[in-house]
Formats: structure tokens, sequence, C-alpha cells
């Protein structure tokens, strides 16, 4: 199993590589194109691996290489926390760092009193709705253009932590 933990200052050089990595394999998954990120300075780098930009970074390693990411910043609601910048190395795919990455912002979540996760994902994307789906996201009747591609719809899928399930009180 990968060891997950949040980024810090020092980590702004592997935060870069694997989200520019992430972006150059999947570059219509995420509100962001290579070009754009690539052109950020190391003080945003390092602004980002330490949460100031408003969203917490967390990365996958297995021994001392990341393998892994995935990013979270709490919803303008509040009681939501959005799941971005989900993405695995295509090497480490299928064994199990994408559901640790997940299972990390599900208990950062409940630690937080956060009821909800919300992420975007456009419904074509089969490999990522499955994955979603096994790990309790259900689809919301709610949908918007990808802000890096604008042809691309995206579609709101929720996981709804044990807080806000009926009889849980």
């Amino acid at each position: 199993m990968p060891t997950i933990r949040p980024t810090a200052e020092q980590d702004w050089a592997v935060l870069k590589q694997m989200r520019l990595a992430a972006l150059l394999d999947a570059p219509t998954a995420f509100g962001v194109r290579h070009a754009s990120a690539a052109s950020y300075s190391e003080a945003e780098w390092r602004q980002r691996a330490t949460a100031g930009r408003g969203a917490t970074f967390l990365l996958a390693w297995v021994g001392d290489v990341a393998v892994g990411l995935v990013g979270h910043h709490r919803a303008t609601a509040g009681a939501e926390l959005n799941l971005i910048a989900m993405w695995v190395a295509p090497a480490c795919r299928g064994l199990g760092v994408a559901a640790a990455l997940v299972d990390a912002v599900k208990a950062h979540a409940l630690a937080q009193g956060q009821a909800r996760i919300v992420l975007d994902v456009a419904p074509t994307n089969g490999r990522a709705v499955a994955f979603y789906r096994r790990h309790g996201f259900v689809f919301l009747p709610e949908w918007e253009a990808l802000e890096s591609h604008p042809e691309i719809t995206l579609q709101k899928m929720a996981w709804c932590g044990v807080a806000c399930r009926p009889g849980s009180d």
C-alpha cells in the first residue's frame, strides 16, 4: 500500500512534476491546461504545496517515489469538500493507489465534520465513473462545462459520509 500524506512546501517540485504529468496524460480531464500550469512560478507551486491557494494536495508514495495525486478544498457552502486533481501514474493504476487517495480524502472530510464530498467527472470517462461508483459516489443532476475544454460536459458526483446517511443519528 502506498503512503499518503499532504504536501508541504518542500514538496513543491514533486507536486509540480505530478500535476504536469497528469495534465499531459489526461489533458481533457482537468480544469486547467498543461501550458497554463507549466507557466506557474516556483513561488506559485510552493504556495500550492502548502494549501496557500485554498486546496490541499495529497501525494501517494511508494518508497521515495510519488505515484499519485489528489486535491481537495472546502466548497463555498462549507459542509462539502470538493475532490479535485485526482490522478495516478499509469504504471500504478489498478494497484489500490487511487482507492488510498480517495479514502484519505474521505477520512479528512469526516474528521472535519464535512458530511459530503463532491467531484466533477465526464460521464463518458468510464474508468473514472466506475471507480467513483465503487467508492460510494453517485451522480447528481448537476452539469457544467469543463473550464479548460468547454466542449466537454461534466456531471457532479457525491459521496455522503455516515453523518448524512438516513438512520445515522
